[in-house]
């Protein structure tokens, strides 16, 4: 029995999300699989991998061959350099901590209301000039 590291789809059309997975080579792509040992959200911005390291060295030691998209990822993880002795790549970049934005105070916001803004209607307008061309007719 062949044994294949390969993606599982999950997910809605447009957002999908797949799990790495170890499979007969025989099954579909989404079906039975004997282990799950990582993750992988494309769609996140950077885009989020997760794999076990330990299950991944112990299925690449056993025979399992993964396929071209698990090997790329498994490349940029390291976990394929460590698996083969090569020198392990640059880490991967973690999202950024956005800053908070400053407060209303810290920018030097007055606590002083300065009363609400408020538009005329335009119907209370119509009415007025409607009584002003009135009052003029009779004059």
């Amino acid at each position: 029995m062949a044994v294949k590291i390969k993606l599982k789809r999950l997910g809605k059309i447009r957002s999908p999300h797949y799990r790495i997975v170890v499979a007969d080579s025989r099954t579909r792509r989404d079906g039975r699989a004997i282990e799950e040992i990582g993750l992988y959200h494309p769609v996140q911005n950077p885009s989020r991998m997760e794999v076990d390291a330990e299950r991944v060295a112990y299925w690449l030691s056993v025979g399992a061959q993964p396929t071209e998209p698990v090997l790329a990822i498994l490349k940029k993880t390291g976990d394929w350099q460590k698996f083969k002795g090569e020198p392990a790549p640059a880490p991967l970049l973690q999202p950024e901590e956005k800053a908070a934005r400053p407060s209303f105070e810290a920018l030097g916001g007055d606590d002083e209301g300065k009363g609400e803004a408020i538009t005329q209607k335009k119907k209370a307008e119509k009415k007025d000039e409607a009584a002003a061309e009135s009052e003029s007719a009779e004059a």
